[in-house]
């Protein structure tokens, strides 16, 4: 019966172990996150840039709430 001990994989085998990656690699994740992150912030802008809303509830034939406590 032979043994498969050496045919296991092990982190020592993989690539990316211990700061071995490529540069390609390196590269190619930040390019991820920085794009990721552009995309986050011009997201947020529209969304909080769409996001004002009047406080006017009404229509000029039915003005709305009356606020005010008159007797």
């Amino acid at each position: 019966m032979k043994s498969n001990i050496n045919d296991e994989p092990s982190l020592d085998k993989i690539d990316d172990f211990k700061g071995k990656e490529s540069k390609d690699k390196r590269n190619t994740v930040r390019l991820v996150v920085i794009g990721l992150l552009v995309f986050g912030a011009i997201y947020s802008y529209f969304k909080y840039d769409n996001n004002q809303v009047s406080d006017y509830v009404g229509t000029p034939e039915k003005p709305g709430l009356n606020t005010s406590k008159g007797k």
